[in-house]
């Protein structure tokens, strides 16, 4: 049941009172609300909404009735209908919500924050107002009461008196039981201080020095000369800036975010700066630092192919039957029998030490906290000494033979550098005019051709660039179709069990100065070799007088071709003119 008063001759349905705001009480935001500030309001109905929000039509709960007195502005709330107007009335009823709390503009204040003119748009329904005795004090309920009307008075240190005779009783001794509870103890100034980080810590102290600032200042002006403010302005328990940031504000800046792109672009169209203090700090991924690299996917097949001994010190020996001296002979009677003649050959390889360094700053080792630093570098150094012996197997390591960092290729042999008893060299020559899909076929056809020189173990691996592949891959027929439609269907043709395309492989000469196109080899004719204590290791150790911790990554091993004949390098030639 709705009580009634009647204003101006009109009767207006309330379901509760309560002050709007309190003159002559200092806001937590700093501001004082001065006797008749808001006079234009009285008599007027404004909405009554939920907490300030008003970007949705289910936050306006009902509406109010001002009534400006000699205390402050007084009103008169009546609940819509509505599921969310009935709801916030039972929270009302039950004291679970019992502040109030206004939006106003057009506000008109001092140099000491007097407020002395404005216009009250809204009355909110809040968990904490900023002026504290803004509060409900007259509430229709539906208890025992013969008038179904009961009130409570609340004043600025929240005792609370009862106006209901047949409760008074239970009240008194609810309060007496209160008196005894010890009282909670509340955070001080200091203590929520502490909690911020070093970051938030430089932006208070900022914030203190402009205010200091603005202070002194403000003792030069004319303390009674009124001047207009240029924002609005609600008196919420979380406004203590003088630049405030409404509720439907930052609303329309998340709105609009999508609009402008970024939360900081849609702010700076708001008029609000630093935003950038409202985000979280930025946070390192717990993987640590993602690696910008080549594709490592053929290293592994290298270095898991190759065949390895315990030593490295390797010598190859070969009998050369082959010519026709070495062949058998038909024997006449009477007639000498001549020897077999065949020549040996050998050649001997040794090892070298391939190594990769690195140093950190204990203090930076200490300092990184976010990911694990030290495990991220040993494994950045073990990727890419692997990645080396690979491409040393393979190619080469590219470097002059005066560098002091070159894998000599007396150590580890290089398959498309070796000797032509090993590496067979296989020159595919094309037109000046030759497009990519001519190279593609002149390509296929000279492995095709040359496979029947290759005597190497079982089935070969073809390793080639990305950009081969392709080309062959794109071959049509007549019909305008895909020759090839499957890497697997390319090297069925070219006879080899599988294509690995090599990154490092992009631009890299051959023997005869042609682009080497890919290496042709079953790497079980390649061997690793390394003695006891030559394989891969880690070592650290700690500088004391430049207090860095180094690392070190080493293996000491020997590579080569065992077999004749067991690859082929196939480069490419472009006819002059």
């Amino acid at each position: 049941m709705k009580r009634t008063i009647t204003r101006n001759g009109e009767t207006f349905e309330y379901d509760f009172g309560g002050w709007a705001t309190r003159n002559n009480v200092k806001c937590s935001d700093g501001r004082t609300i001065l006797q008749n500030a808001f006079e234009e309001n009285d008599g007027m109905i404004v909405p009554l909404v939920w907490n300030h929000q008003h970007n949705e039509a289910y936050n306006v709960l009902g509406h109010a009735l001002l009534e400006n007195r000699k205390e402050g502005v007084y009103s008169y709330c009546s609940f819509n209908d509505t599921e969310q107007g009935q709801n916030a009335k039972l929270l009302v009823e039950h004291k679970d919500v019992s502040a109030l709390s206004i939006y106003a503009n057009q506000l008109r204040q001092n140099s000491r924050r007097e407020v002395s003119h404005g216009m009250i748009r809204e009355v909110s329904l809040v968990l904490a107002g900023a002026n504290p005795q803004a509060r409900i004090d007259d509430i229709i309920t539906h208890g025992d009461d013969e008038d179904g009307y009961g009130a409570d008075i609340f004043t600025a240190n929240d005792c609370e008196l009862s106006h209901a005779d047949e409760n008074s009783e239970k009240k008194e001794n609810s309060e007496m039981a209160d008196e005894k509870k010890a009282p909670e103890k509340e955070e001080t100034v200091q203590d929520v201080f502490d909690t911020l980080t070093e970051k938030q810590k430089t932006v208070v102290y900022a914030l203190i020095g402009q205010a200091l600032e603005n202070g002194q200042a403000d003792e030069d002006e004319d303390d009674e000369e009124e001047k207009p403010v240029k924002h609005n302005v609600f008196d919420t328990d979380t406004q203590n800036e003088e630049d405030v940031l409404s509720h439907s504000e930052m609303m329309a800046v998340i709105t609009d975010a999508k609009r402008y792109g970024t939360m900081k672009e849609s702010a700076l169209q708001h008029g609000i700066e630093n935003i950038d203090l409202m985000f979280p700090e930025a946070k390192a991924q717990p993987t640590g630092i993602s690696w910008i690299e080549r594709d490592m996917g053929w290293v592994s097949t290298v270095l898991n192919g190759v065949h390895h001994t315990p030593f490295s010190r390797v010598k190859s020996l070969f009998a050369n039957i082959t010519e026709d001296e070495a062949r058998a002979r038909g024997y006449i009677k009477g007639r000498f029998k001549k020897e077999e003649v065949f020549s040996l050959l050998k050649r001997a390889t040794t090892p070298q030490t391939i190594y990769k360094k690195q140093r950190l700053d204990r203090d930076d080792v200490i300092d990184i906290t976010d990911f694990d630093v030290v495990g991220m570098i040993k494994a950045e150094m073990r990727k890419m000494l692997d990645e080396e012996l690979a491409r040393a197997i393979l190619i080469g390591d590219g470097r002059l033979a005066s560098d002091d960092d070159k894998i000599s290729e007396e150590h580890i042999r290089p398959i498309a550098f070796d000797d032509d008893f090993y590496t067979i060299k296989v020159n595919v020559q094309v037109a000046a005019n030759a497009d990519d899909q001519d190279k593609a076929k002149a390509f296929i056809k000279s492995i095709i051709k040359a496979r029947k020189n290759y005597k190497g173990s079982g089935s070969p691996t073809l390793y080639c660039t990305e950009d081969v592949v392709t080309d062959c891959l794109l071959l049509e027929d007549s019909n305008g179709r895909f020759i090839y439609e499957t890497v697997d269907k390319l090297a069925q043709t070219i006879r080899v069990s599988k294509i690995v395309t090599v990154p490092v492989m992009e631009g890299v000469k051959g023997a005869n100065g042609g682009d080497l196109l890919g290496v042709f080899v079953n790497l079980n004719d390649y061997n690793v070799g390394a003695d006891r204590g030559g394989a891969v290791s880690l070592f650290d150790d700690f500088d004391i007088d430049y207090n860095q911790m180094k690392y070190l990554i080493e293996t000491r091993c020997s590579g080569a071709l065992i077999k004749p004949y067991s690859a082929m390098a196939i480069e490419m030639t472009v006819a002059q003119g």
